[in-house]
């Protein structure tokens, strides 16, 4: 017995073209689409849903998330008990899936068990590819320690990297950070996170500072690579990425400082950027009522006007962008505020692409995410209005978005309700 869906008469939205295809029929079995074709689709056993006038398109990824970011403060949950945490995540899945994200990359905090939590239908949520622990040096950006703290670190481990609040875990030297790899392997990580520059949230380094040593990278990269898996990296500074794709790294998080010459090494390289200025416009306007420390708040605005002109040097070098948010607490409701700002350098073909078909390049799912094609999974939306001409029937908490499915299952639907 099939469960079928039969999507009729809709503008179909194809990433890979700058235009909706009108009068398309999707026929969705088994949690993958089955046919899409210009000529009606005949199945007498699905549900056929009538979208006429609406636009039907694959469902989104943000490959910068922190599912377990309940707090802008992040040295303040990480003394909250495991199963608060937790908890307070739940919500936040739910609404990354409603706002249409129906896969994300979690790029430090959450583990292989949040997976399992959404794939046995325990927590509604998008599909999930998790990092574990982010991986910092002593000091450096997952370190969040004040400095009267010296309790924790003595052997290169972190304290706190057992606990769910941390998003991040230390350890120094190169066998130090082989085996955090391969511990963050073992406990299911689909990717391995690392800081290879300062941070906004973090107290004490500098943004410009650098992370890991090149050996240390080097290593870390071998292990993931053994692993059949990748490393992305947290960094801002054009200094901080060069040596981060030298080393292998595969994609670079943030990159708000980036230069030309730089741009051109990453698209040399292979590598992507996952810009994520939502963030950023978020820290500035309402980090400090939220709890953001003053020394993070002071360290906002050198990162922050720098990320539009980020995508221009991207963009001009040829770099693939894959679309990224980066929220944490209270702000994790803007995750798809991110599209408007792109829209002040890119067109809407291009931001679309980011939170599709270069997401799923970047996750190794090209054949699977990003695209309504036959052999696709069924991650598909029904957009009211056109998103290729107005970004913003996009934004918000899903109000435009009246059918969200997920692997051929229908999460949301509010078809009915529409008028």
């Amino acid at each position: 017995m099939t469960n079928a869906v039969l999507f009729q008469n809709a503008n179909l939205l194809d990433p890979q073209r700058a235009e909706l295809l009108e009068d398309h029929h999707i026929l969705v079995e088994d949690g993958v689409v089955r046919e899409v074709s210009d000529k009606p689709i005949h199945s007498p056993s699905a549900r056929a849903i009538d979208v006429r006038g609406k636009t039907v398109m694959p469902g989104l990824i943000d490959l910068h998330v922190h599912v377990i970011a309940v707090e802008l403060n992040l040295a303040r949950q990480v003394h909250m008990p495991n199963v608060l945490v937790t908890l307070r995540s739940v919500p936040i899945l739910r609404g990354m899936l409603r706002r249409g994200f129906t896969t994300v990359r979690d790029a430090g905090g959450a583990g292989f068990a949040f997976k399992q939590a959404v794939d046995s239908g325990l927590a509604q949520g998008p599909r999930l590819f998790v990092s574990g622990r982010a991986l910092s040096q002593t000091g450096g950006h997952g370190d969040m320690r004040a400095r009267s703290d010296y309790m924790g670190n003595g052997d290169g481990v972190c304290a706190t990297c057992v606990r769910v609040g941390a998003l991040a875990r230390v350890a120094d030297g190169v066998d130090a950070v082989r085996k955090a790899v391969r511990e963050e392997l073992q406990m299911g990580a689909d990717q391995i996170k690392i800081m290879a520059s300062g941070g906004v949230a973090s107290p004490t380094d500098p943004v410009g500072a650098f992370g890991y040593s090149e050996d240390e990278i080097r290593a870390i990269v071998a292990e993931a690579q053994g692993r059949d898996t990748y490393v992305m990296a947290h960094a801002y500074t054009a200094a901080a990425i060069a040596r981060a794709v030298r080393c292998g790294v595969r994609t670079i998080e943030h990159g708000n400082l980036v230069d030309a010459p730089t741009a051109t090494l990453m698209a040399q390289l292979g590598a992507y950027v996952v810009p994520t200025l939502v963030t950023y416009d978020a820290l500035a306007t309402e980090g400090e009522s939220l709890g953001l420390p003053a020394e993070s708040v002071a360290k906002v605005a050198s990162v922050r006007e720098a990320g539009l002109r980020s995508l221009e040097i991207y963009k001009a070098a040829g770099v693939k962008m894959g679309y990224g948010s980066d929220l944490l607490g209270e702000s994790q409701r803007l995750q798809s505020d991110e599209f408007r700002l792109r829209a002040e350098v890119l067109s809407p073909a291009e931001a679309i692409a980011s939170a599709t078909t270069v997401g799923a390049e970047i996750l190794g799912m090209s054949d699977r995410l990003g695209r309504l094609v036959p052999g696709a999974l069924a991650d598909l939306l029904v957009v009211d209005g056109n998103p290729l001409r107005d970004i913003g029937c996009l934004l918000g908490q899903g109000e435009r978005i009246p059918l969200v499915m997920k692997e051929g299952v229908v999460q949301f639907d509010e078809l009915a309700t529409l008028h």
